[in-house]
């Protein structure tokens, strides 16, 4: 009989997410993933299978986690423009907020692995289609609130929110400061 885990799969998860949205899929290492999870590599093998099937249950748990953020950001009190503004503004004051600069874990993935990787692709399309949803729900709440003109195709401008999101995540990145940001998030709410 093989010994018992001596550490928790999900605390192990949490800490390999932190190290592949840090250093990229690719750019990380089994050696990193013992290091950060402080557990040998035969543990790791033998409970996640692979460094791509980790990698995979990290994505997954990046991709709740940020869901049920935006979806409690969209259901504070207030105007659908509001919680829209508050969303944008949110994630601006997050990623600048980083020191490591990491922007958003599944954008990360996309650009990195999402080409060659269907598997990846599925999970970030996924993440990107609830995110979308979450933005079009309010749109629409808008819209029938009379605040956003219910002649616009609520499904286009939630695509067009969640491609503004997606670039200012990567433009948070390397952004000195939030200026340049918040023009971003005054443009996309003034166009609303």
């Amino acid at each position: 009989m093989g010994r018992p885990k001596q550490f928790d799969p999900d605390v192990a998860v949490e800490r390999a997410m932190d190290v592949f949205w840090r250093k990229g899929y690719a750019a990380t290492t089994p050696q990193d993933l013992v290091d950060e999870l402080g557990i040998g590599k035969g543990s790791l093998y033998n409970t996640f299978g692979s460094k791509h099937a980790l990698f995979e249950r990290a994505l997954a748990r990046y991709r709740e986690s940020q869901a049920e953020w935006l979806a409690e950001l969209l259901d504070h009190p207030g105007t659908a423009k509001d919680r829209l503004r508050g969303a944008l503004e949110a994630l601006v004051a997050l990623d600048l907020g980083d020191p490591d600069r990491r922007g958003c874990m599944a954008v990360n993935a996309a650009a990195e692995s999402a080409p060659s990787d269907a598997e990846t692709a599925d999970t970030v399309r996924k993440m990107f289609a609830r995110t979308e949803g979450a933005f079009r729900a309010t749109v629409e709440e808008g819209q029938r609130a009379g605040e956003i003109d219910g002649g616009r195709d609520a499904a286009s401008l939630a695509a067009w929110l969640l491609a503004t999101v997606i670039g200012m995540r990567v433009m948070a990145k390397t952004a000195e400061d939030a200026t340049q940001l918040r023009r971003v998030v005054d443009a996309v709410m003034g166009s609303l």
